[in-house]
């Protein structure tokens, strides 16, 4: 079962939130920490998931899990409305547009760039002028590295995708000799 719609309203709910008070980020921050820990867990899961689990003991899990991570009341709140509802499932994707509405907020971008071989941080950095460029917005740099690729380099922004690698090259100048 896909958490994507249900991961989507109840992030733009958490980050409504934090926008009233001022600090969105910090709480994306700690919902992610906590969907990391939850996701990690496979018998954390299946004692929050177990119906036969009294919500009162499930609340006071996520709470004292919540606290031991460092969240703050507000984070605390909503980890346990979605304990109420029983959408601890959808805590990754709610994690992950809550992080996507901080970043369209901060008029950030995050990029992947993935390579053969480590790239030099003056690489990296020219990389990140011009994404920034081309984007208009300030780019969050991530970087892979992925010996597959043989050569070359590809660049993910969202949903786009820059492939340069000699892999890519490869299969493409495959496929136009079988097609001849």
């Amino acid at each position: 079962m896909s958490y994507d719609a249900i991961g989507r309203r109840y992030a733009q709910a958490i980050f409504e939130i934090g926008k009233e008070e001022g600090n969105p980020l910090a709480l994306a921050d700690q919902i992610e920490a906590f969907a990391t820990a939850y996701g990690s867990s496979d018998e954390l899961g299946s004692v929050l998931e177990n119906p036969l689990v009294p919500n009162s003991t499930r609340e006071a899990i996520v709470t004292d899990l919540a606290q031991r991570l460092g969240a703050g009341q507000t984070t605390q709140k909503a980890l346990r409305v979605i304990t109420q509802r029983r959408r601890l499932r959808a805590l990754g994707d709610v994690a992950r547009h809550l992080r996507r509405l901080c970043d369209e907020d901060a008029n950030v971008v995050r990029a992947e760039v993935e390579s053969a071989a480590p790239l030099s941080d003056g690489y990296l950095t020219k990389l990140k002028t011009e994404l920034e460029r081309a984007t208009g917005k300030k780019v969050t740099l991530t970087h892979k590295v992925d010996p597959a690729l043989i050569g070359g380099v590809i660049t993910r922004i969202g949903d786009r995708v820059l492939d340069g690698s000699l892999r890519y090259r490869l299969a493409a100048l495959r496929e136009a000799a079988l097609s001849n």
